[in-house]
């Protein structure tokens, strides 16, 4: 467990894939402000979907990262780069379905019960990505990671 601490802050795949995530949600954050004229510290912490997919730049540059490091045709490479197209596959795939079902039952709920006095919690509607917020996260990822790791 020593050798935990005392490695772990020097993972330079690790803090690739950490860099890749901050820079991402920044940028995120700073396409909110354009459009908002306002500052939401929450969207950068909380914030699911958007331009671009932080987790899409988290995952393309840990693989990417992996394959720089240890070699295109490792077994860990080929780990990394399943794991990242599942990430990328939830986030514009199947999240993206659940975010239309959510405003769908969000318009039910405000036409059924519009001048009712029934409080119903409205669902999430921004749960996953476009294909291009994916692309773009990944992109960056990559480019992170090519920047980074020696």
């Amino acid at each position: 467990m020593h050798n935990f601490f005392k490695e772990l802050p020097h993972n330079e795949i690790l803090w690739t894939a950490v860099i890749a995530w901050f820079l991402a949600q920044f940028i995120k954050g700073v396409f909110y402000f354009i459009k908002e004229k306002r500052v939401n510290f929450r969207r950068f912490v909380v914030g699911a979907g958007g331009m671009p997919s932080s987790h899409s730049a988290l995952v393309a540059s840990l693989a990417t990262a992996v394959g720089l490091k240890s070699g295109w045709d490792q077994p860990l490479t080929a780990v990394t780069f399943i794991f990242a197209l599942v990430v990328m596959y939830d986030s514009a795939g199947v999240r993206q379905a659940a975010s239309r079902q959510a405003v769908i039952l969000n318009k039910m709920i405000d036409e059924l019960f519009e001048e009712g006095e029934i409080h119903q919690e409205r669902l999430k509607e921004l749960l996953g990505h476009t294909p291009v917020e994916v692309f773009v996260g990944a992109a960056l990822g990559v480019v992170i990671a090519y920047l980074l790791i020696r």
